[in-house]
Formats: C-alpha cells, sequence, structure tokens
C-alpha cells in the first residue's frame, strides 16, 4: 500500500502541456517513482544526512548514473519529492473554491485536509521519523498558507487583519492539530477530529 500511495506524488510532475504522457514520460515518472519511494522508505529507516546516493539506487534497484541523470545528489530529489508534496496538497485544497460563506469554506478545508492527511500519512511520516518535523509543518503550511490568502483575495479581506496574519493563525491550528492526529490516528478517528475543530472554529471568521 505504500507505493500506491507515494507513487501519485508524482501524478502530475511530468505530463505534457495537454496532461498527456509519451513513453518517454512514463519511463520518468517509472524512474522517478522508485527514487521517491525509495528515498521515503531510507528516510524512515535513519536520519536523511546518513543516507547516501548508493542506499537510494540500491532500493530503488537502478544504477548511479540513472540516478544522476535525474538529479544532481540527494539533496535535489529531496527538495523535488518535497515540492511535489506541496503541489499536490495545494490541488488538492483548490476543490474548495466555490464556498463563500466562511465557517463552512474553514469546515470544508479542514475535511479536505485530514483525508489528504490520512492518505499521505506513510510518506510524511517517513519524512518526520527521523528528520526535523519542522521539515513536514514547514511543506503543509506553505501550501496552506497559499490557499487561505487566495481566498481572502478572492472574497475579500474587510478586516483590519493583514491577510499573511490571517493565514497563519487558521493554518497554524489546524497543521499542529493534523500532525499530532497523524501520530495519534489510533486515538481519534477523522469523523471525531473533524467535530472537535468544527466546535474550536468560530462561527465567524476573519476573511
Amino acid at each position: 500500500m505504500q507505493k500506491s500511495r507515494n507513487c501519485d506524488i508524482l501524478s502530475s510532475a511530468c505530463k505534457g502541456r495537454d496532461g498527456s504522457m509519451n513513453k518517454k514520460d512514463l519511463r520518468v515518472v517509472k524512474t522517478r517513482t522508485a527514487l521517491y519511494n525509495a528515498l521515503l522508505a531510507s528516510m524512515a529507516e535513519k536520519p536523511f544526512e546518513d543516507i547516501r546516493v548508493s542506499d537510494i539506487c540500491n532500493k530503488a534497484l537502478i544504477n548511479r548514473s540513472t540516478f544522476y541523470a535525474h538529479f544532481d545528489d540527494k539533496y535535489e530529489l529531496l527538495a523535488s519529492c518535497i515540492d511535489n508534496l506541496k503541489d499536490s496538497l495545494h490541488q488538492k485544497l483548490k476543490e474548495n473554491h466555490n464556498i463563500s460563506n466562511t465557517k463552512e469554506y474553514y469546515m470544508a478545508f479542514v475535511k479536505i485536509f485530514l483525508d489528504y492527511i490520512e492518505e499521505k500519512k506513510d510518506a510524511y511520516l517517513a519524512i518526520a521519523k527521523h528528520n526535523s518535523n519542522n521539515t513536514v509543518t514547514n511543506i503543509i503550511c506553505e501550501a496552506i498558507d497559499a490557499d487561505i490568502i487566495e481566498n481572502i483575495k478572492y472574497y475579500k479581506n474587510e478586516f483590519k487583519i493583514p491577510t499573511n496574519i490571517i493565514a497563519k493563525f487558521y493554518s497554524g491550528a489546524v497543521v499542529s492539530t493534523a500532525i499530532y492526529w497523524m501520530y495519534h490516528l489510533s486515538s481519534y478517528t477523522k469523523e471525531e477530529m473533524i467535530e472537535y475543530l468544527t466546535m474550536l472554529l468560530p462561527d465567524e471568521n476573519h476573511f
């Protein structure tokens, strides 16, 4: 299951302008998917700094020359993996852009976000397990901040609070709670988390 969950990280990375993939694109996707999965599997075992390119290649069952045809080093591979995680979350959050009521927007946002965390938890846990939790938090916060700011601008901010402060306030609260839930999935159901956050969110939000 972990492999299938991680594979869709690259689902939009190598498509052509018309959204299609040719045979060369599909080979790129297959190779990069193997590298992503190998990196995530390695990060679940030990800190990123201790991982060698050869470790990643061995897990991906590819040679080093193939690796270097796609990435300069393991840092570029990690950056690409993180960028794709952020992009996939941003695309998921766009499902919530047709809601004008602010309370309704935030609740729909919470549900979409918890669904995403549940789906991608293996990838995020792999990054966080032997590495700084700030990495996971930053990945998620950047995508969520952008989504909230986009919605504030669309519906017009009638309050005197700067949009970046509003975004940080809501994203910080929701992201911290969601990451806590990611580490304690057996303690609370997703439905319980949605109910709790519904109770915590005020009826009048600041945009």
